[in-house]
């Protein structure tokens, strides 16, 4: 294992026509990059829980709760001189200390606010464009392939978000409900923009109908107590 380590660190580094072996570090995004991360970050979970902080981390993103400001204040000094003293750095713009009263802060994909927990912006940004790729108005496949080929992006991106306020999908079930409704009008020489009346021709039990993944159905059932215990 080590020997692979060495390898991988010796590795050259290719960026457009050049290429250059690291002095030090690894490249961003390396696949080394989560497993050097515990092996260095290890150690300063255990001083800053010691410190009686609560900390959550995943590879080099990590969290650490606070009841105060001034708390808060205390664990960063605490984490940056670890992070300092095994020669490491804090990102100097990611690296602050906010609450979730003052705008809240993204953590592995969610956003962490006032309201509770959502997708962030980019993971919804992700989403609609992989959605848009699915649904473009000339895709010449039928519905049913169309929403098969959908329901795959869908599930695999509820899996992750599923633990999102139940707010957060029944806005997202519809805006997808629209777009499949556009290419309906447009296969029927129809105008419109998947909107308005067309609800009523097309309508949410249609597309149930053609197993369409509801994420607002998967949600509520995900909720459920196990064993149907209320």
């Amino acid at each position: 294992m080590l020997g692979l380590i060495e390898t991988l660190l010796g590795q050259r580094v290719m960026d457009t026509d050049s290429t250059w072996t690291p002095e030090e570090g690894i490249p961003q995004g390396s696949s080394l990059g989560p497993l050097l991360a515990n092996v260095f970050l290890h150690p300063v979970d255990k001083v800053l829980e010691r410190g009686l902080f609560e900390v959550t981390r995943y590879a080099d993103d990590l969290v650490i709760l606070c009841r105060s400001r001034a708390d808060a204040q205390r664990a960063l000094r605490r984490l940056r001189q670890e992070i300092e003293s095994r020669g490491l750095t804090l990102h100097p713009e990611k690296t602050r200390v906010t609450s979730v009263y003052e705008g809240g802060f993204d953590f592995l994909g969610y956003h962490f606010g006032q309201n509770g927990r959502h997708p962030r912006k980019q993971s919804l940004v992700k989403l609609k464009d992989r959605v848009r790729e699915h649904t473009r108005r000339l895709n010449g496949d039928s519905l049913e392939v169309i929403v098969a080929n959908l329901n795959g992006t869908l599930r695999g991106w509820f899996e992750y978000f599923k633990h999102s306020s139940k707010r957060t999908f029944p806005p997202l079930d519809a805006w997808i409900r629209m777009r499949l409704r556009r290419i309906e009008q447009w296969r029927h020489k129809k105008r419109g923009n998947g909107k308005g009346k067309c609800h009523y021709r097309w309508t949410n039990d249609y597309f149930a109908s053609l197993g369409l993944f509801t994420m607002t159905t998967a949600r509520a059932v995900a909720s459920r107590p196990p064993n149907g215990d209320h």
